[in-house]
């Protein structure tokens, strides 16, 4: 009687668990790891989270011939979803 009652709440954990949108976690400090690689972005902040992105970029997308950084690879899939909504104009 029990393991009925058992496994319906873990399966039922287990899809809300896999529901919940993903919540990006910024750093409060955002460092480059010593590498200093420069590439031009035509955005000064991420277009999703609107966290400045000048001196730390971990992930670009390219829409429409430009380069677009981000602070997360998070922010950068979401970008991806829909480029027109974010794109500067």
């Amino acid at each position: 009687m029990k393991s009925p009652f058992i496994l319906t709440a873990l399966l039922s954990i287990i899809l809300l668990s896999c529901a919940k949108e993903p919540q990006v976690k910024h750093k409060s400090n955002m460092t480059s790891s010593g590498e200093n690689i420069k590439i031009q972005v035509v955005n000064e902040e991420d277009p999703i989270c609107h966290m400045k992105t000048a001196g730390f970029l971990k992930d670009t997308a390219v829409y429409k011939n430009k380069t677009y950084g981000f602070c997360s690879s998070y922010c950068k899939d979401e970008f991806k979803k829909n480029p027109e909504s974010y794109a500067q104009k």
